[in-house]
């Protein structure tokens, strides 16, 4: 065993993992992506006792992908997971899941960026390959739970299983896990949730992980140089069709622009338009028109979103709500009008005025530590005056 579970520095591995019986009568089944992450889930797995078996979801061509940095479940990662798999003795498959991810994940992406909006891929991954088709393939194998490397924690209570922010604010991932359905939470175990990164790679240190000291990935995993537009428009070339940048509030056209698709909302650098009396920002997206609508950072105000798609995980009463609209935004005060949770459509209503929020990005829920729930944003309001 690589890990010892109970020294100083490894935690009780059966522990985190929650097992319905005895570990040594169980089978966990381990999302391994090739990162130090889902790597030392694996450790932890092994040191339990539990039978383990590690999947990876080869998401790229495997010779396109080779030797690529940044991204994830392609290249030198898949080949990271199989080590690390060697070495700890548990079975490990990797399944092609190339065409399924291209038209649920990055053919969406290009989508929503033509249609003027601002896509999280992350989540689309999370509520399609990475978790519906890693959960039948676990139930398949017959395991007993499903691990990832995800930075959130699982808490049972006696009104049921909820969803609660990761111990390290630094690493919290629970923005990309809102749409997570309580049955799905019923089956998932995120044994780093209540682990400080340091910590992790500690314990990939312990267990002579050859990614110990493997940096994280920063950017949306499809696009590891940071290059969105690049991607977009060899998905769908007709985001690369020019169009003119309009000032919101007068309609004074003032410049060109080569394709939506390089602009968000709240997005200030880039516009490429002088001789202004203020800064400029951009308020939002005509796809249509191919309209860039620039305005001052007040015009950016909004008092209200509209969320659609909505997801609930559990049951809450009347203790007040904050809001993430963005991944690496703070929650901030809000109110719910509206019932979320199957699909239905609510407001979000903020108690200050928020800036930035696009179309397209997810806002998510929280009451205290708890996810409540979430959903797609699909318009603002625009501060009255």
């Amino acid at each position: 065993m690589l890990l010892e579970a109970g020294t100083a520095s490894v935690p009780d591995a059966a522990a985190l993992f929650d097992l319905p019986r005895a570990a040594a009568d169980c089978r966990i089944v381990v999302a391994m992506s090739g990162g130090v992450d889902s790597s030392v889930v694996a450790a932890l797995a092994a040191a339990s006792g539990a039978e383990v078996i590690g999947i990876t979801l080869q998401l790229y061509d495997y010779g396109a992908a080779t030797g690529r940095k940044g991204a994830c479940c392609a290249g030198d990662d898949i080949r990271d997971a199989r080590a690390v798999a060697d070495r700890l003795g548990i079975a490990h498959y990797v399944f092609d899941h190339e065409s399924a991810f291209r038209e649920e994940v990055v053919e969406q992406f290009a989508d929503e960026y033509l249609a003027g909006r601002t896509p999280v891929p992350c989540i689309r991954c999370n509520m399609g390959p990475k978790f519906t088709d890693l959960f039948r393939m676990a139930r398949e194998l017959g395991a007993d739970c499903l691990a990832t490397g995800h930075y959130v924690r699982r808490v049972m209570t006696e009104g049921g299983v909820q969803l609660h922010r990761a111990f390290d604010p630094a690493r919290d991932q629970s923005y990309f896990l809102y749409g997570t359905t309580e049955a799905q939470l019923e089956y998932l175990r995120f044994p780093l949730g209540g682990m400080p990164k340091p910590q992790v790679r500690e314990l990939a240190e312990a267990a002579g992980l050859r990614n110990a000291a493997k940096p994280d990935s920063q950017d949306i995993c499809f696009v590891p140089d940071g290059d969105y537009a690049k991607i977009v428009t060899k998905v769908r070339p007709e985001g690369a069709a020019p169009g003119s940048i309009v000032h919101a509030a007068t309609g004074a056209v003032l410049g060109a622009h080569k394709g939506i698709v390089h602009f968000t909302v709240g997005q200030r650098k880039g516009l490429e338009i002088g001789g202004q009396p203020e800064p400029l920002y951009v308020i939002g997206l005509d796809a249509l028109n191919r309209e860039v609508r620039v305005g001052p950072k007040r015009m950016l105000a909004v008092s209200a979103a509209q969320l659609t798609e909505t997801n609930r995980i559990g049951s809450f009463g009347n203790e007040p709500l904050t809001a993430k609209v963005r991944s690496l935004a703070k929650p901030v005060p809000i109110t719910l009008e509206g019932t979320i949770g199957e699909g239905a459509a609510v407001t979000i209503r903020f108690a200050a005025p928020e800036y930035g929020v696009a179309p397209g990005q997810a806002a998510v829920v929280y009451a205290g530590e708890r996810v409540i729930g979430g959903g797609w944003i699909g318009a603002t309001e625009a501060v009255a005056g």
